[in-house]
């Protein structure tokens, strides 16, 4: 994997959306007729299925150069239990999901605990596009360009005290809005937690937006986790929770299968999954497993230095 400075990556090698953009001509041009006006949101009911520009976004050095994922790739091949366990029901599922208004909670040990409006909460930020390879447990992956901020710089904000080891994350619980909470398929709400030097490593960010525009309600709006050298599972959606603890958190999939999912989660193509291989990946939208698994998803130069010293096959 090559990371290289924004400016380098060239227009080819960002997948058209021509087809995407003509079918929402209108969205774009009235949710950014009223953001400018300053009487709309850019995380209102509209906006959060996408289709919305998101104002100011620079983009971010840490990107990969390969060819990006199709918008209708990456919104329509999801997991998100909250809407369906298929890869196909998040697209369907989600389609009414409210996303204002969002609260979201930061406690814990911070010297500055705070309950914030998102908009408020995203205030002090600049957003940054950042195009990362994203690998699933599952043996797929694929390229997305996420518009977010760098967690560190939120971590800098709340400031932890001496006690915070690790950030544990949660996901909304209203089965109202989130049907498939209502099931058993897991353990409500979606837990995920972070050792501390993970959540503030350059590379964690949390995203608010894919494609440079709000979003979409199946990929986690309106604000969700991507930490790029982990499996998917651990990109927590629709956050409105973060803890500051001093005890490692225990993750939902850790807890609901603790034998196939652990905490740390980090790409290992030598740590099979019990029931696959993780040597080799699919890259969507393809069908073979034809591409070699790279260990920490091709981010090794980055972030092997987090685990010098530990057994990746015992934390796996």
């Amino acid at each position: 994997m090559v990371i290289k400075h924004a400016p380098d990556i060239r227009s080819s090698e960002i997948t058209p959306k021509s087809v995407y953009l003509r079918r929402r001509d209108f969205l774009l041009a009235s949710g950014a007729a009223m953001v400018a006006a300053g009487c709309g949101s850019l995380f209102d009911e509209v906006s959060a299925q996408g289709g919305v520009k998101l104002p100011n976004v620079k983009k971010s050095p840490l990107s990969t150069t390969e060819k990006q994922n199709s918008f209708s790739d990456i919104t329509t091949y999801n997991n998100f239990y909250e809407f369906g366990t298929a890869k196909d029901d998040p697209s369907a599922n989600a389609r009414g999901f409210r996303t204002k208004p969002w609260t979201l909670a930061v406690d814990g040990e911070v010297a500055k605990p705070a309950s914030y409006n998102l908009e408020d909460f995203l205030k002090p930020y600049a957003l940054e596009e950042r195009v990362y390879r994203m690998r699933c447990v599952e043996a797929w992956s694929m390229v997305i360009p996420w518009v977010g901020i760098p967690l560190k710089d939120v971590i800098a904000r709340v400031q932890p005290t001496g006690k915070a080891k690790f950030v544990e994350f949660t996901t909304l619980l209203d089965p109202t809005r989130m049907p498939y909470q209502r099931t058993s398929a897991l353990d409500w709400p979606y837990v995920e937690g972070l050792r501390l030097d993970e959540a503030m490593h350059p590379l964690t960010i949390l995203a608010v937006g894919l494609y440079g525009e709000v979003l979409p309600n199946q990929n986690g709006a309106p604000i969700r986790l991507v930490v790029p050298w982990k499996y998917g599972f651990k990109g927590i959606k629709s956050i409105v929770k973060m803890r500051f603890v001093e005890k490692q958190p225990v993750n939902t999939w850790q807890r609901m299968q603790g034998n196939e999912y652990g905490f740390y989660a980090n790409v290992n193509p030598e740590v099979d999954h019990p029931r696959w291989s993780q040597a080799r990946e699919v890259r969507l939208p393809g069908y073979i497993k034809n591409h070699k698994t790279e260990m920490f998803n091709g981010y090794a130069d980055q972030v092997a230095s987090l685990y010098s010293g530990m057994d990746l096959r015992k934390n796996y």
